[in-house]
């Protein structure tokens, strides 16, 4: 049970952070309901959505918490800008690590903006679902989501009525997650986020165009490929990046932890060798392997970097991979990211920006508290 002091200062915390949005509302009425809406998140809820949440605040209905989701006196892109904002105030970090996934969100139906029998990793298969692209920030004073697309398959976007239907607006085109990636850092870059790497799973990887990008635009990475993925190892010749990694000698191969987890530290056994080819900026390239303790299994990574980076820096990059399937969870189980009920493009991202609100709360409190060595709750009401 929390005491009435920490109580008292959770709520002048969340204060602060309505305070930082609270000008992207052209009327009063929608703040009012948005902040409602983030405390109906951040309460001991069963379900959060309209309905709960409309009751959690005293309403009779959900109609006007629903209204509020694509009320045109605000803009979602711009409370977003005000979040990654926020966050960065209390956990920038020069050696911070931007992450690239996507998640599903299960939905019944056909009429949601991007629904689809589509493969979700989330679920592990084919399911009716939604998909959104996130963009997570991870840094040691804490992780959390800063921004987010919404996948539309291109059933979807070659289908003008159906999107229509769910107030999709006439100039959003089909877009790749790898390019949903690329917009995000572009963002990310323009607001002078302070971060050092990127990295991402197999599916942005595996994408020459985004890797490309991301030296042109000099940004180092550690991205996770295939193992048949094949990058230079000499001047005329190219091998698989596993062919590279089964030539490196036993006593190469180094053991230690990309981070801590769950269960303590992930220790697995790491090796490296370089990719031969020049790179822009005079930069390096790199092949990096894990491989599991117990099972032996190898997975491999394509790094990019400057000159002289060691070993153990592209292990803790590619450990921070997994900051972002912890903000996942943290913001689908305390603050209810998969539990909306709405159809509407943009009452998607108005609930999804509520929710990485309501989530980066719950991080700066909770970095705040481990700095003065105070154990914290999961939720606040």
């Amino acid at each position: 049970m929390l005491g009435g002091e920490v109580l008292a200062e959770w709520q002048s915390g969340l204060d602060d952070l309505f305070a930082v949005v609270a000008g992207r509302f052209s009327r009063v009425e929608p703040r009012r309901l948005a902040f409602a809406y983030v405390r109906g998140l951040l309460a001991p809820l069963e379900r959060r959505n309209g309905w709960t949440i409309a009751e959690y605040a005293g309403r009779r209905s959900p109609n006007a918490v629903q209204e509020m989701l694509y009320s045109p006196c605000w803009n979602p892109d711009l409370v977003r800008d005000d979040v990654r904002g926020y966050l960065v105030e209390h956990l920038g970090d020069p050696e911070g690590v931007l992450i690239a996934d996507d998640t599903g969100f299960v939905k019944k139906g056909s009429r949601s903006a991007g629904v689809q029998r589509q493969y979700s990793g989330t679920a592990g298969k084919v399911e009716n679902c939604q998909i959104g692209t996130f963009l997570a920030y991870a840094s040691r004073r804490g992780r959390a989501l800063i921004d987010r697309e919404l996948y539309l398959p291109k059933s979807w976007t070659d289908d003008p009525d159906r999107c229509a239907g769910a107030a999709v607006p006439d100039d959003v085109e089909f877009a790749t997650k790898p390019q949903h990636a690329r917009a995000m850092l572009e963002r990310a870059v323009a607001a002078k986020v302070p971060f050092a790497w990127f990295t991402a799973d197999e599916a942005f990887g595996q994408n020459p165009g985004l890797r490309d990008w991301l030296e042109e635009q000099d940004i180092a990475y550690v991205m996770a490929t295939r193992n048949d993925d094949e990058v230079p190892a000499g001047l005329h010749t190219v091998s698989s990046v596993k062919y590279m990694i089964s030539t490196i000698r036993a006593g190469a191969w180094r053991r230690m932890s990309c981070g801590d987890g769950a269960h303590g530290p992930r220790v697995y056994d790491w090796a490296w060798t370089p990719i031969r080819t020049q790179f822009t900026h005079g930069r390096r390239g790199w092949v990096l392997a894990r491989r599991s303790i117990s099972t032996g299994e190898i997975a491999y990574y394509r790094c990019f970097g400057t000159r002289g980076t060691r070993l153990r820096e592209l292990v803790r990059v590619a450990g921070s991979r997994w900051a972002i399937e912890e903000s996942f969870q943290t913001a689908k189980n305390e603050v209810g990211l998969d539990q909306y009920q709405v159809r509407r493009y943009d009452a998607w991202y108005a609930h999804i920006t509520l929710a990485i609100a309501a989530a980066a709360f719950l991080v700066v409190t909770r970095a705040s508290e481990a700095a003065k060595g105070v154990p914290t709750q999961a939720t606040a009401s």
